[in-house]
């Protein structure tokens, strides 16, 4: 993982002495909330529902054991000993005194952490792929590719207030786990035929009110002139976006609007800061730079390909074991070596949530098992990249002591959720209630194998921070007179490879009260099963036969919404 400079360093310890004195002059007096508002929010602090709530950055998922046990040791002292992991490859802390903000912003500091950019209206995380760097189908590593961009765009001037948050994505795979096309812009990394490495450049997508599938505006572009690009896509959003409209105000709108004169005024834009900016050149990026990025980006010391093993060899069929291979487990591009998820979707647990000591256990397997380092996935679940096929038992026994190797990986109850109306002040229904009254529902293993890949994806509210939109089955937090109703979608994809290309799903009718959900998605589940062809996936069926057969079984569970009118 990247190896933090001196000037990293000094630059993070910097910044959160600079917020110290800002919080400081706010608990005085001097700086009022007004003024201190955007200046916590571009340290990663909202001011939620309950408490603060801060967003620490994790680069493109990936994370250090050393790392790990540090956020373990802030839920613990200075929270109230969890947090949750979000589909940006973020973590979330929602009970932090704002008091002790300055404190924490030090203990993140001390192992090359930060909350910077994960939130305001400026650049945020950039997202990749859980498995960048040690996946099978990997064409190009996207990890050295990330940091650049990270390192372009943290506390870039001219990007620091732009109309409305920017969130870029990256994958360097065949099967895309980063869901790029759902991204302000999404880049793809690719080979041409001479083998020369460039990127396929999405821009425009976008969920929330408006969801929108990102458009190719490049098919490809030489990787040495990504920033360059990069730039004068959001110059032209930042110079054309709407400020007077924040629900308009993403660049999914202006695209969306403009069309071909956007992409137009991309690609003038581009040619014009090749050509007349100052130092406009001085943005394509040299071969050195990208090997000195990239050599924090190789093998861990120790790892070497082993021989391959029959990892299936003499496992009873359908014993818990068998069920993480299958599930938990994956292909990795080094022989004798596999990637493996440490779900944290388990019954009682909110989706992402992992207490301290969890963490702490998940940094010892890391050490353990993984050459020290975890991984973040899109998915809100924990990932080990560097595992020997044969440590595979005896990672399967210190994963199930620490509660790690639930195997639903892909399953129903592998569902994505935001924390919704508990925590989110911006929420308009509960998250967290639903997805545990449907994972307590589907807790029979036979059952869930024989439904086999669902996306369940959750939100509390049409922010889709729960990514609603792109579930196979999606669920929409929406408020209606003071009460918390729900909205059922169907046939929505992430674009992965299960999914097909990504696309918005569609509504199957009016929604449903809180405790009505469960039973629906139970009718859908049913459908399906009644549906289905040989073989067949829920995605797959819901395309071929569309979405009205699901409407009549699901509007039959609406016995407390009738009871209500």
């Amino acid at each position: 993982m990247y190896q933090y400079t001196d000037f990293d360093r000094q630059f993070v310890r910097a910044r959160a002495a600079q917020f110290r004195d800002q919080l400081e002059r706010n608990l005085a007096g001097s700086l009022s909330d007004d003024e201190f508002r955007p200046l916590r929010l571009q340290n990663g602090w909202y001011v939620q529902r309950h408490a603060p709530m801060l967003r620490v950055a994790v680069p493109y998922g990936v994370l250090s054991a050393k790392q790990l046990r540090q956020l373990a040791h802030i839920a613990r002292t200075h929270d109230r000993g969890y947090g949750h992991f979000t589909t940006r490859q973020n973590l979330q802390y929602n009970w932090i005194p704002l008091v002790q903000s300055a404190d924490v912003m030090d203990l993140l500091a001390d192992v090359d952490m930060h909350g910077i950019q994960t939130s305001g209206n400026c650049i945020r995380n950039i997202t990749s792929d859980g498995m960048a760097g040690v996946a099978a189908d990997e064409i190009v590593d996207p990890r050295p590719y990330a940091e650049v961009l990270r390192q372009w765009s943290t506390l870039h001037p001219e990007f620091a207030f732009l109309p409305r948050k920017f969130k870029i994505a990256i994958s360097g795979a065949l099967e895309d786990r980063a869901a790029i096309a759902w991204h302000d812009i999404g880049l793809q990394l690719k080979k041409n035929e001479a083998g020369e490495v460039g990127f396929q450049v999405l821009v425009g997508g976008g969920m929330g009110r408006t969801p929108i599938i990102g458009q190719v505006i490049n098919e490809f572009l030489p990787w040495q002139q990504i920033l360059v690009y990069i730039e004068a896509i959001v110059r032209v959003y930042n110079r054309y976006g709407r400020r007077d409209n924040m629900y308009k105000a993403r660049i999914k709108i202006l695209v969306k609007a403009e069309g071909q004169a956007f992409f137009d005024a991309v690609n003038k834009e581009f040619q014009e800061i090749l050509a007349l900016d100052e130092g406009g050149r001085e943005h394509i990026i040299p071969q050195s730079e990208l090997d000195r990025v990239a050599a924090s980006f190789v093998v861990p010391a120790g790892v070497a390909a082993a021989p391959a093993l029959d990892i299936f060899q003499g496992v009873p069929a359908k014993s818990a074991y068998q069920r993480w291979l299958e599930r938990n487990v994956h292909a990795h591009k080094l022989a004798g070596y596999r990637g493996v998820t440490l779900s944290l979707k388990r019954l009682g647990i909110p989706p992402g949530d992992a207490t301290d000591a969890q963490m702490e256990a998940a940094a010892d397997l890391a050490d353990r098992f993984s050459h020290g380092e975890l991984r973040v996935t899109h998915d809100q679940n924990l990932l080990l990249p560097w595992v020997l096929e044969s440590d595979l038992p005896a990672l399967f026994e210190a994963a199930k002591a620490n509660g790690f190797a639930t195997p639903n990986i892909g399953l129903l109850t592998d569902m994505i959720a935001c924390p919704g109306g508990d925590f989110c002040a911006l929420a308009n229904a509960r998250s967290i209630p639903v997805a545990e009254a449907i994972t307590e529902r589907f807790q029979d293993l036979d059952e869930l194998y024989d439904i086999g890949d669902i996306d369940l994806h959750i939100s509390g509210c049409i922010n889709s921070c729960g990514h609603h939109h792109s579930g196979h089955i999606g669920i929409l937090g929406v408020d209606k007179d003071g009460s918390e109703w729900y909205q059922i979608t169907l046939a929505g994809s992430d674009g992965s490879t299960i999914s097909g290309g990504a696309q918005v799903g569609k509504v199957i009718g009016p929604s449903f009260a809180a405790d009505e959900v469960p039973d629906v998605i139970e009718s859908v589940v049913q459908t399906y099963r009644a549906q289905r062809q040989a073989g067949e996936r829920f995605i797959d069926t819901v395309r071929r036969v569309g979405i009205e057969p699901f409407k009549a079984p699901a509007n039959a569970q609406r016995t407390l919404t009738a009871a209500a009118h």
